[in-house]
C-alpha cells in the first residue's frame, strides 16, 4: 500500500493546498517509485478537484453577497496611478 495515497477528504481550502504542495515537492525530487508516484498524481487531482469546486462555490457566494453584480478587481485603482 502507497505511503501517499490519502483517501480522506481535505478539513479545508488552505489545507488541500498545503497538501498538494507536499505532493508536488515531493513528485519534483524524483525519489518515489512508479506506484508512489501514481497514487500522488491521483491524490492531487482529487484535491485539485476539491480547491476548484471551493473557489467556484466562494465565488458563488461573493456573487449573492453583491446581488449578481461581480465585478472586475483592478489592483490600480486607489494607488495614485
Amino acid at each position: 500500500m502507497s505511503k501517499i495515497a490519502k483517501p480522506a477528504s481535505p478539513k479545508s481550502f488552505e489545507a488541500a493546498i498545503t497538501e498538494l504542495e507536499g505532493l508536488v515537492a515531493a513528485m519534483e525530487a524524483g525519489n518515489l517509485s512508479l506506484e508512489d508516484s501514481l497514487a500522488a498524481y491521483k491524490r492531487g487531482m482529487e484535491l485539485t478537484g476539491y480547491c476548484q469546486k471551493a473557489l467556484a462555490d466562494a465565488e458563488q457566494q461573493v456573487k449573492i453577497l453583491g446581488n449578481g453584480l461581480l465585478k472586475d478587481f483592478n489592483p490600480d485603482i486607489g494607488t495614485g496611478e
